[in-house]
């Protein structure tokens, strides 16, 4: 299995709508968030600086309600297929304290050269690190 970036989220006051738990527009953008914190933590310094990536789907299911000060375990990981040209799929899935999912979602994400602003495939080099594990 593709190893997995993990970290702990607690939500906050922000992240709670008017029902009373995390808002759907929360989950998407820990959806993201985590994707940035993967990149960052094992992209190599170079490929940050010379690639950006952007959503192009989200698929995303809503399995549980989440209220606020309540700590959930998100976990993300880049499919095992490795990418498809471009594109690059990514699972995160969100855990309660219970231990039961929250949120699952698989996205995909396209990456652009930040010199010309142009969508290429996605370097092997790029893929890799995520493939096999392991932070800078």
């Amino acid at each position: 299995m593709t190893p997995a970036f993990e970290r702990t989220i607690t939500a906050g006051p922000d992240d709670i709508d008017g029902l009373g738990h995390v808002n759907n527009a929360v989950w998407v953008r820990w959806i993201q968030d985590m994707a940035t914190a993967h990149w960052q933590a094992v992209a190599e310094a170079a490929d940050i600086d010379a690639y950006i990536w952007v959503v192009v789907r989200h698929e995303i299911d809503y399995l549980g309600n989440v209220g606020p000060g309540e700590t959930i375990n998100a976990r993300t990981w880049v499919d095992p297929a490795g990418p498809k040209g471009a594109r690059f799929d990514r699972h995160v899935e969100f855990k309660g304290q219970d231990g039961k999912v929250k949120v699952r979602a698989k996205t995909t994400w396209a990456i652009i050269d930040r010199l010309n602003g142009r969508v290429i495939r996605v370097p092997q080099s790029v893929a890799m690190p995520f493939l096999k594990g392991g932070e800078r």
